[in-house]
């Protein structure tokens, strides 16, 4: 009886009878090979069932469990077919593997998943890597390291390898304005210290050039990149070389005699401003561009989350250039070494606004050289984009959207209120080197919440809202 209804089961469903047989082979069970190609056919199924009395009696059981149990989960998958796959979509990436070369969604890496993995794990390392140039960065101007090296070359040269190399090097600084009028005095070994730091600076960053160029030259030759993908690379690599340029321009104005004898000896306020916005500009480009390759969907289950996240957009995007202004504020706060200025808070000094804050003609020079103007312009900044990103995560809470983003928006919420405190702590610590280096790491650090938050928040592409239900399944 049970032979004859399975027999009339896998009439109807022949895709089972080749999954039957795939696992007889498993049991030990030598019947007749079933092909993929061809159709499991009548007389096949029917030999099939016909042997089970052959089987030790245990064995027998335990295959007819299994015949039944492959009939079940057949009809449940013919009966609700689509639904079942639907609910599992949890990710971006299921979602972009499942479109591709399907409507309105391009990738930029080719070849497959392996390679958008290869490119997107070397392009996150870069990212990070300019991130740990930041950081290096912040720790050689805050030990005063920066004017140490008074030349420069692009490929770079070796380091003083003997006392004669060092007593050449440390002979070029005793001729810098830096030496004569705050460092004067100096021994060697102090010397060695700030030259170090500031040689570790310049070779991490050509080091960075090497580690970008030669993973792009293979992938470029093994065809993984496209067009645009490329393009796009090559103008980052060549704001990284430009970088090198800046940097220069930067020190050279710190060897320069200053204006007045009173003044000490630094490097231009807008320089500083303009290196460390390029290398913000060469972090967010690169740390875009990883997102876009290994993320070309972001996260939706529903319909009611797309139209979640971009309300949030609206927000996000203005918040994000918020957080960028603050930190290139605080670039012209270093600059100036306005942070070792009015070192209280909420107050500066004894006034909420110092007396002097528009004192330079003309006017519009108060904003970036006078030190009163540039701390209150940082402070406000900084109040304000607490402010906007606290109201980004209220309103935020009140809408439909992927749980991914709503955490994320926490998560920056979380960053946005550490920075600040950071930022409070420096200021009233008179900038030590580590909360110094850790405010200007965390000004880095909220700016890729930011950009991971504008980048979570897009539009998916038309194949993927075809998609998705209306409304998140509950799970």
């Amino acid at each position: 009886m049970l032979e004859s209804r399975l027999i009339s089961l896998l009439r109807q469903n022949k895709d089972l009878g080749v999954k039957i047989s795939s696992n007889l082979g498993k049991w030990g069970f030598t019947a007749t090979k079933i092909s993929n190609e061809a159709s499991f056919s009548t007389l096949n199924q029917y030999r099939l069932l016909s042997s089970l009395p052959k089987l030790a009696p245990s064995s027998r059981n335990f295959v007819r469990r299994t015949f039944v149990n492959y009939g079940l989960r057949s009809f449940h998958h013919l009966n609700h077919k689509g639904v079942h796959r639907t609910s599992f979509r949890k990710i971006s990436t299921v979602a972009a593997s499942a479109a591709e070369n399907k409507e309105g969604l391009k990738f930029l890496v080719t070849a497959g998943p392996h390679a958008r993995k290869m490119v997107g794990i070397w392009l996150f390392t870069s990212a990070a890597w300019v991130f740990s140039m930041v950081v290096l960065g912040g720790i050689t101007r805050l030990t005063r390291s920066g004017l140490s090296m008074t030349d420069w070359k692009f490929t770079g040269s070796l380091p003083p390898l003997t006392d004669e190399d060092w007593l050449v090097e440390f002979e070029k600084y005793k001729q810098s304005p830096e030496y004569k009028r705050v460092n004067k005095g100096m021994n060697i070994e102090d010397f060695k210290f700030i030259y170090w730091m500031e040689y570790a600076h310049r070779m991490w960053g050509r080091a960075l050039g090497i580690m970008f160029a030669l993973p792009f030259s293979y992938f470029l030759r093994k065809g993984y990149i496209t067009v645009r993908l490329g393009f796009r690379l090559s103008g980052l690599f060549a704001l990284g070389a430009g970088q090198g340029l800046i940097g220069w321009w930067m020190v050279k104005s710190g060897l320069e005699e200053p204006a007045s004898e009173y003044v000490e000896p630094r490097v231009s306020p807008y320089r500083l401003a303009a290196h460390l916005t390029s290398a913000f500009a060469i972090y967010c480009g690169l740390f875009w561009t990883a997102l876009s390759v290994v993320m070309p969907e972001p996260p939706a289950d529903s319909l009611a989350c797309v139209r979640g996240a971009a309300k949030v957009k609206w927000l996000a995007l203005p918040v994000g250039i918020l957080v960028g202004i603050t930190a290139i504020s605080g670039a012209f706060v270093a600059g100036n070494d306005a942070g070792r200025a009015f070192n209280t808070f909420p107050k500066m000094g004894d006034s909420w606004i110092p007396d002097n804050i528009f004192s330079m003609k003309p006017l519009v020079r108060n904003f970036f050289e006078n030190t009163s103007t540039v701390q209150l312009d940082h402070r406000i900044l900084a109040t304000a984009t607490l402010a906007a990103i606290g109201g980004l995560w209220l309103s935020a809470r009140k809408l439909d959207m992927h749980p991914a983003v709503r955490h994320l928006i926490g998560s920056t919420m979380g960053m946005a209120a550490l920075q600040v405190t950071l930022g409070i702590s420096t200021l009233l610590s008179y900038v030590p080197v580590s909360l110094g280096t850790a405010h200007q790491a965390g000004a880095l650090t909220l700016l890729t919440f930011m950009i991971l938050l504008n980048h979570t928040v897009r539009r998916p592409s038309p194949s993927l809202l075809k998609t998705l239900p209306s409304v998140a399944k509950m799970v």
